[in-house]
């Protein structure tokens, strides 16, 4: 007798190809670290990346991104390899989308659509949503006209979920009109958080800050026992958690907040402002540094822009090189270490504090949340600091419990 015939339910990833320039501002190797990053953001998003194109250019194409010969080697490898999907590292200009989409005939998206798209699929609250479709329906606008074309034929996948998507007839007062319903919403939203955040007890606030996917989840449940979401997976946290942590009857408060990335959009930046509220609010900022990603050093100087650009520059900040158990040591880290220094018996978390990682101005622990590696020790140098802040913050106040 035959076997009953089995259909999968599981959709087929989109095959997708990436595009990135290499310029003066942006050399070959830092393009390449731009490419494997929009890489993982692609396969963040489910899609199946199959190949990248580059092209050298001193300024990208005003009409198309890259060039025209490039463009239309990009279109034959389109239709011969039966392409869904091109995504460029960049933001494009409406005119730069309509002009590439006429040419390719598939979806094209870019950087800051590709993030979007990966902030709608992982926001959980109600909250989050609201800020994510305020920042879609700002990317949305200028873009209307390509965007209906996309309508019209009824896309999904990547890069189609969210506002614009229900209603086809949707036209530039509507969307502004939506704008500025979601701004006034965020901003009642934002006067009760900064409410609550007043009307908190008088304990030192703490808040997790780096690059997205450094671990800043998988700390956040180490020192707080909580479930938060912790994913092999870039932006996995979009929504602000608060934990009360106690230890040795020290008591604080830890925040997990959304990550940083590098061309992070501006629309973003805009929405998540009461997000990044709770950073710029905090007494102590834990910078989760990577310290097995290759660029880590690259992700530690955006993070520290970021900081600045959104008014947090000055807080005092604990650098915390998280994933030591990833590291793969180098035969010597610098010219300051002799051979002899260097033993093979020493671990990883030992080689990188005899490093010059290890002699910065700021204070500098190196753990792994995962394994349990220096914990403790990352627990008591934290007890230390807040208990320092509360000293001065908050003085004949016990912050014991």
């Amino acid at each position: 007798m035959p076997k009953p015939q089995t259909y999968s339910t599981e959709k087929p990833k989109e095959r997708t190809v990436l595009v990135g320039l290499i310029t003066p501002s942006q050399p070959e190797e830092k393009a390449a670290e731009y490419i494997a990053e929009l890489d993982f953001l692609a396969r963040t998003a489910d899609a199946n990346v199959v190949k990248y194109f580059t092209q050298r250019l001193p300024n990208p194409d005003s009409r198309t991104f890259v060039g025209t010969g490039k463009l239309q080697e990009i279109a034959a490898y389109v239709e011969d390899n039966k392409i869904d999907m091109v995504v460029f590292d960049d933001e494009l200009t409406p005119s730069q989308l309509r002009n590439i989409e006429s040419e390719l005939g598939c979806k094209i998206l870019d950087r800051t659509n590709l993030i979007l798209d990966i902030f709608a699929s992982h926001a959980r609250t109600a909250y989050a949503r609201t800020q994510v479709e305020l920042a879609q329906y700002e990317y949305l606008l200028p873009r209307l006209t390509r965007m209906w074309t996309h309508l019209q034929k009824q896309r999904g996948g990547i890069g189609m979920k969210g506002p614009g998507e229900k209603e086809i007839e949707t036209d530039r007062r509507i969307i502004r009109q939506r704008i500025s319903y979601l701004k006034e919403e965020l901003k009642d939203i934002d006067r009760q958080k900064q409410t609550q955040r007043k009307n908190r007890d008088k304990l030192i606030r703490v808040s997790l800050v780096g690059y997205t996917n450094v671990g800043k989840s998988t700390i956040m449940n180490v020192l707080a026992k909580a479930d938060v979401h912790a994913e092999n997976k870039l932006f996995a946290t979009l929504d602000t958690t608060v934990r009360k942590v106690t230890y040795n009857h020290l008591a604080f408060l830890l925040s997990d907040t959304v990550g940083f990335i590098r061309k992070l959009p501006h629309h973003l930046v805009e929405s998540f402002k009461s997000t990044l509220d709770e950073i710029r609010e905090a007494d102590l900022l834990l910078h989760v540094v990577d310290v097995s990603h290759p660029n880590h050093e690259e992700q530690m100087e955006t993070v520290s822009k970021t900081l600045l650009e959104i008014g947090a520059g000055d807080k005092p900040v604990l650098i915390v090189f998280n994933k030591v158990d990833l590291y793969q040591p180098e035969e010597q880290f610098d010219d300051d270490l002799e051979e002899d220094e260097i033993s093979v018996e020493k671990s990883p978390g030992q080689l990188l504090e005899e490093s010059f990682m290890g002699r910065t101005n700021l204070p500098t622990i190196f753990i792994s949340a995962k394994k349990g590696y220096q914990i403790e020790a990352f627990k008591e140098l934290l007890a230390q600091k807040v208990n320092e802040l509360h000293t001065g913050k908050y003085p004949g106040v016990v912050p014991y419990y």
